[in-house]
């Protein structure tokens, strides 16, 4: 049999396939679209708010009665210092000179307008509504919301960059732990936002399999059966894949977004801060260029929220030149079919 047992039976799917919450592409269909594959669908609530986290559960709810996973990003929020608010004003006029520059009309919000929400309202929202799997990146959440958790039944799933950080996972008492090479796409799981381990996913992948004692999930350029079954070999239960369904049916991407994964190449994928204030991959642009490096990204989350509306100008001006386009450095044909037919075709292709 290929497909490993151990996280199947652990998170009730058939295959131990998981569908990669990526927050701002993945939508309360894809992760239909991934349960109906026998897979596992993952919805992203990053750092929404407790409200916004439950009214996105029960729309996914609507869609699917399998189980699913609810991710959140467990950031250290920034103490507000006086160099911060000075570093917030200086960066908000130049974004808004550049954007003018640029033919895109927006305003950016002022420090006081920003919320920034603690992971616990999510941790509150997903025990209201009864959630069975928890996923988190970015750092580990603490001893007493695991406790929390665990206590209400709820298979928790770390996200690791490094072998250090897998064995605080274990110690901690996570479930599952997603190994997260330096190539995949989108935001760094690591614990750092700085000094980020840039270790490739299947040299991490099998360091972490001799240190710690508990299943893993792999995530980082796999997008057909060869990889899947590189990761197998060094030691992975489970698969994550996000890059392969960008351009699904169900992705929350626009055609035009879409159309620019058909030309990508190799040289076109970086790491960058520019967008969030915490390194992630995607398709370098005229954004990029210009911000990364600067003295113009604030510490995330405050960069992320602050570009938000010039994303979203950008995409209804359909410009791809100031959006994040995050992406894993596995380049393929990336297939317009809905996320359910694209999984079915990789489990097809592995059996």
């Amino acid at each position: 049999m290929f497909w490993p047992e151990k996280i199947s039976e652990k998170l009730n799917i058939q295959y131990p396939v998981i569908q990669a919450p990526m927050f701002g592409v993945s939508t309360p269909e894809m992760v239909a679209a991934a349960n109906g594959a026998s897979c596992l669908g993952s919805l992203a609530i990053a750092d929404l708010s407790g409200d916004s986290s439950v009214q996105l559960i029960r729309e996914t709810k609507k869609l699917t009665a399998l189980p699913f996973a609810v991710n959140i990003f467990v950031h250290k929020i920034p103490e507000m210092t006086d160099a911060l608010k000075e570093q917030y004003v200086k960066t908000k006029k130049f974004l808004e000179d550049f954007a003018g520059k640029n033919e895109i009309e927006v305003r950016l919000p002022n420090l006081n307008e920003i919320k920034v929400n603690s992971y616990h309202e999510q941790i509150d929202a997903v025990l209201e509504e009864q959630c069975r799997i928890v996923s988190f990146t970015f750092r580990n959440i603490d001893d007493k919301s695991i406790q929390k958790l665990k206590e209400n039944g709820i298979v928790l799933i770390g996200t690791c960059t490094s072998v250090e950080e897998a064995v605080q996972l274990e110690k901690s008492g996570i479930d599952l732990i997603c190994v997260q090479g330096i190539e995949a796409g989108g935001h760094r799981g690591s614990f750092e936002v700085e000094n980020i381990p840039q270790i490739g996913g299947f040299s991490l992948l099998s360091q972490v399999y001799d240190s710690v004692n508990i299943p893993l999930i792999y995530a980082g350029g796999i997008y057909n059966a060869r990889t899947i079954r590189a990761a197998k070999d060094l030691g992975a239960e489970g698969f994550q894949v996000g890059s392969i369904l960008l351009a699904s049916q169900e992705s929350a991407l626009q055609d035009f977004e879409k159309e620019r994964l058909e030309n990508v190449r190799e040289k076109d994928i970086v790491l960058t801060k520019s967008f969030s204030g915490r390194y992630a991959r995607g398709i370098k642009n005229t954004f990029i260029e210009t911000l990364e490096n600067s003295a113009y990204i604030l510490p995330y989350p405050y960069q992320n929220k602050l570009t938000g509306a010039l994303r979203k100008a950008a995409r209804n001006n359909k410009n791809a030149d100031f959006v994040n386009l995050w992406l894993g450095q596995s380049i393929h044909q990336y297939s317009k079919s809905s996320a359910e037919e694209i999984l079915r075709d990789l489990i097809r292709s592995c059996e």
